[in-house]
C-alpha cells in the first residue's frame, strides 16, 4: 500500500478512571479534566470528523506490580503501592526516603494514580508494538523526573521509562525481512531537564554493538533551577562520562521560535544519524509564554520554530487552560487535520479559564531570549560532532 492510501491510525488513550485519578495530582489538580474536556469539546474525539486518519479511543490497562518493578525497585513498589501510605500525615520515615514529601506529598488515590499513569503509558508503548496504531497519544504520562527508588518533581513513577522498556523488549521486521531489536529515541521538550530518563538509559549502549535507546532533552538549566544535575549540561564529546546516547541541549532564558528553529536542525542530524524505529515524545508545555515559570517566549504555532512546527516534524506546563490548549493543537496535528489557531474555544464547564481571549493561540512572548549566536553556533557543531560518533557506533 502506497503512502497516499495509508490511513494512519491514532490511539488515544483515555478513560473516565483515568481522568479522575490524574485530576487529583497535587501539583495539577484537575488539569486532566480540563484537558480532556477541551480535546473533546473541540471534536478531535469523533471519528467521524477524519478522513486522512483512523482515531481509536483505548482504555488503560492499570499496571500491576510486576509491571512496576520492570525497572522500579520492587521496596518503592511495595510502598507506593500501598494504600495505606496515601495520607500525608503518615509518620512513616519512609516517606523521605522514598520521596513522598515536599514537591510530592501523599495524597488520597495515590496507589491507584500510580497504576493508572503507568497503565496508559504501557498501553500507549504496546499498540505501538502491536502495529494497532501509528501514533498513540497519552497526555496524562510523561512524568520525567521520578527515579528508580524515589518521587521527584510532582512524578510518583517512571511511566516514560516503562514505556521505553516495554519497546525496547519487542521485535521489529527490518527491511530485508530479518528480525530485529528496535531502536528507541527519546525527545523531551519541557523546560526542566529529563533527568529521570536521562539517568535510567545512560551508558546503557556501553558494550552492546546495537545500541537500542537515544534520549535528547531540550531544556533550561541554571543554578538554582529544578532538577540539579549534572547531566542537564550542554552534552561535550569530549568530556570524561560523554555518552553519545544520553543527550542534553539547555537553552537560556526567553529561547524564541527563532531559537528552537535553529536548534531543531541538530535534533534532526541525531535523529538522521541513530534512525529509531520508534519516537517518544515528552510535550511538557511549561516551556509556552505565559506559563507560570515564565523561562521561554516559545509559541503554540506562531512561526516555524513553534511547539507546534516541531511536533510536526516529529509524527506537560503549569498553566492548566494553556496545557490544554496546546494538547488539543498537537492531538488535531497527530490527526492530520490541525486546527486554526484562531479557533474559539467552545462554551463549557471550564471556558472562564480561556479568558482573556478565549481563542486556541498562546502567542510568542515578548521577553529578550538570551540565546546568543555564538552559542547555538557551539550546540549545532557539538551535535554534529555527536552525530558522526553515532554514526560510527550503528554502522
Amino acid at each position: 500500500m502506497d503512502q497516499e492510501e495509508h490511513k494512519v491510525t491514532v490511539a488515544y488513550v483515555v478513560s473516565n478512571e483515568l481522568v479522575k485519578v490524574s485530576s487529583l495530582l497535587p501539583s495539577n489538580k484537575n488539569r486532566s479534566l480540563v484537558v480532556h474536556s477541551l480535546i473533546k469539546q473541540l471534536g478531535l474525539l469523533s471519528p467521524e470528523n477524519f478522513c486522512e486518519t483512523s482515531l481509536r479511543l483505548i482504555p488503560p490497562i492499570p499496571a500491576q506490580h510486576n509491571d512496576l518493578t520492570v525497572y522500579h525497585d520492587r521496596d518503592y513498589v511495595d510502598f507506593i503501592l500501598d494504600s495505606g501510605n496515601s495520607s500525608d500525615a503518615s509518620e512513616d520515615p519512609r516517606h523521605a526516603e522514598f520521596g513522598i514529601e515536599e514537591d510530592c506529598p501523599a495524597f488520597l488515590g495515590m496507589s491507584n494514580y500510580v497504576r493508572m499513569v503507568a497503565g496508559a503509558s504501557l498501553t500507549a508503548a504496546r499498540s505501538l508494538v502491536d502495529k494497532t496504531a501509528d501514533v498513540a497519544i497519552c497526555w496524562d504520562g510523561g512524568r520525567h523526573h521520578t527515579l528508580k527508588s524515589q518521587a521527584s518533581g510532582f512524578c510518583y513513577v517512571a511511566d516514560c521509562v516503562l514505556a521505553i522498556l516495554a519497546m525496547r523488549r519487542s521485535r521489529i521486521v527490518a527491511g530485508d525481512g530479518s528480525i530485529k531489536k528496535p531502536r528507541i529515541m527519546y525527545l523531551d521538550l519541557d523546560l526542566h531537564f529529563s533527568d529521570g530518563v536521562s539517568q535510567a538509559f545512560f551508558s546503557s549502549a556501553s558494550g552492546t554493538s546495537s545500541p537500542q535507546v537515544l534520549t535528547l532533552s531540550i531544556h533550561h538549566a541554571a543554578p538554582g533551577f529544578f532538577p540539579a544535575s549534572e547531566m542537564a549540561s550542554l552534552t561535550d564529546p569530549e568530556g570524561a562520562s560523554f555518552d553519545p546516547f544520553t543527550l542534553s541541549l539547555p537553552l537560556e532564558r526567553g529561547a524564541s521560535d527563532t531559537t528552537f528553529h535553529s536548534v531543531w536542525q541538530s535534533v534532526e542530524t541525531i535523529k538522521n544519524a541513530f534512525s529509531p524505529d520508534y519516537v517518544v515524545l515528552q510535550c511538557g508545555v511549561d516551556g509556552l509564554a505565559g506559563d507560570p515559570c515564565g523561562i521561554w517566549n516559545w509559541s503554540l504555532d506562531a512561526s516555524d520554530g513553534s511547539l507546534g512546527w516541531c511536533v510536526t516534524r516529529v509524527c506537560s506546563g503549569y498553566n492548566s487552560a494553556n496545557a490544554a490548549r496546546a494538547w488539543a493543537y498537537l492531538t488535531s496535528i497527530a490527526l492530520r487535520k490541525p486546527l486554526p489557531l484562531d479557533a474559539d474555544i467552545p462554551d463549557h464547564g471550564a471556558f472562564p479559564m480561556y479568558a482573556p481571549s478565549f481563542t486556541l493561540d498562546v502567542p510568542p512572548g515578548t521577553a529578550q531570549d538570551q540565546n546568543t549566536e555564538y552559542y547555538l553556533r557551539n550546540v549545532a557543531a557539538r551535535f554534529e560532532q555527536i552525530a558522526s560518533v553515532i554514526k560510527a557506533r550503528m554502522t
